[in-house]
């Protein structure tokens, strides 16, 4: 220590502590090689002795990692040997060797928060270093180009506005989780691209996003990359579905997703983007675009989002039991999904009239005489859920119900029968036919608390040999 090593001090004039030690400031440049950063301007401090420097761009202090004013780095040579923060006058006399510095100061002052520590500053100062993890390339617009004309322009969008995907909203975005930037997490269709944590992130910027949100995000990419839900399929299918979000646990309350009123509507952030931001990967990474592999006759506009949490209830098993997991984890689970049927019923008061008109508009998923031809969710309001509970019926009681009900004799079902020519060969109506597979029939809570009104999500494909299953992931922070 001593006048043989080099010294830099990290001040803005803002901080009182700041202000106090400008005597020993210039008694330590009087001593030895002294460079002064100040972060808010030129005009502080006066030293005739030292180099003293405009930080305000805050590049200096950003290099050197402070988070306090004053800190005082010690170098010998190239290589820092030590620093201390704040004013602490033994701690100053240690790293300097000088015994008398600063004695007609206080012995000690604690010192301020550094700019760089101020809210947004640190990912704006990140993102201008290099953006530390980002890799994704960077596109530098023209001055008076329109950065949410830009992403039109190139394709990013779907067909609503994006949020522009800078550096610094990217890193923000990827402070929601503790995954590695880089890590893969599997190859999107069509183009079969490979897409990272970092993609993610871009994509849930574009589509509104906070960063809490993001590991829901993630967790919905990597149950849709899973092989039987068959995400290839469902672009090129000229079907109606997209896939359908449905997050369950106590992540999704945390983030204040909707499982209550309107649970399948507008209005809600968290629903609207992480279902958004799922499709934009599959557009904007792997290439899954209408009119080119997306061959949808109709589409639905379950495919700009669709996504809610379960209102899960003591009284009835959750979603993420029901598929091996934990109440208390947090699962998203994907489900190829068209558009919403309502189930109205508003007398049934016992569970066998309700399961009956269930039954009634489950025969219809797909078309009347299909069977075992697409998966559904009955998705069971509040209101209805209470004739079940009041009665102690457990899902799986409503479940098992529901499919004796949809046990469908073959002559039903057959070509010509009822009128129709769509239907099964002749020779199987002497059978009879579940309306669904095993498994192939989903229930879940949600809804408002006033009205008796279900809802009825018909699927694409019934195995992932011919379609899509649903997939359930846990959600990692």
């Amino acid at each position: 220590m001593g006048a043989g090593n080099r010294y830099v001090v990290v001040t803005k004039q803002d901080c009182p502590t700041c202000r106090l030690i400008e005597p020993a400031l210039a008694e330590l440049a009087s001593r030895s090689s002294l460079k002064v950063l100040n972060q808010d301007g030129p005009d502080f401090p006066v030293l005739a002795a030292a180099e003293v420097v405009d930080d305000h761009e805050l590049d200096g202090s950003w290099e050197l990692n402070v988070e306090i004013v004053p800190t005082l780095v010690c170098y010998q040579g190239e290589q820092e040997i030590g620093r201390t923060e704040g004013w602490e006058r033994a701690a100053w006399r240690q790293l300097t060797g000088f015994d008398d510095l600063g004695e007609a100061l206080p012995a000690f002052r604690p010192g301020c928060g550094s700019l760089t520590q101020d809210p947004g500053i640190a990912v704006r100062l990140e993102a201008r270093h290099g953006g530390g993890r980002l890799t994704a390339r960077r596109l530098t617009l023209a001055s008076l180009e329109d950065a949410i004309e830009a992403c039109y322009e190139r394709g990013w969008s779907d067909g609503l506005p994006v949020v522009p995907p800078t550096p610094e909203r990217v890193l923000t975005m990827l402070s929601g989780t503790e995954r590695d930037p880089g890590e893969i997490l599997g190859d999107v269709p069509p183009d079969l691209v490979p897409v990272s944590v970092e993609k993610v992130a871009i994509n849930a910027v574009m589509a509104g996003c906070r960063p809490e949100y993001l590991p829901v995000v993630i967790a919905a990419v990597e149950a849709a990359l899973d092989e039987p839900f068959c995400m290839h399929g469902l672009l090129a299918t000229t079907y109606f579905s997209g896939p359908m979000v449905v997050v369950s646990g106590p992540m999704a309350r945390r983030i204040g997703m909707n499982a209550k009123g309107n649970a399948l509507g507008q209005g809600n952030r968290a629903n609207a983007t992480i279902g958004r931001a799922l499709q934009l990967v599959i557009r904007n990474v792997g290439g899954g675009r209408p009119g080119g592999v997306d061959r949808a006759t109709l589409g639905n506009p379950g495919k700009y989002t669709f996504c809610f949490a379960e209102d899960e209830d003591a009284a009835w098993t959750s979603l993420s039991e029901d598929r091996g997991f934990a109440r208390e984890q947090t699962t998203v689970t994907l489900f190829a999904a068209d558009g919403v049927q309502g189930i109205v019923d508003q007398k049934a008061r016992e569970p066998e009239p309700l399961c009956r008109s269930f039954a009634a508009g489950l025969r219809v998923v797909s078309h009347p005489k299909m069977v075992q031809a697409a998966d559904a969710f009955l998705v069971i309001s509040p209101e209805h859920a209470r004739v079940f509970h009041d009665a102690g019926w457990s899902k799986q009681q409503v479940t098992e119900r529901l499919h004796e009900l949809l046990l469908i004799d073959g002559s039903e079902l057959v070509a010509g029968a009822g009128g129709m020519a769509e239907g099964l060969p002749a020779k199987l109506g002497d059978r009879s036919f579940r309306k669904f597979r095993k498994g192939g029939l989903t229930l879940v809570r949600a809804g408002g608390g006033a009205g008796m009104f279900s809802a009825i999500i018909g699927g694409w494909g019934a195995s992932g040999e011919i379609g899509s299953s649903p997939v359930t992931k846990e959600v990692r922070s």
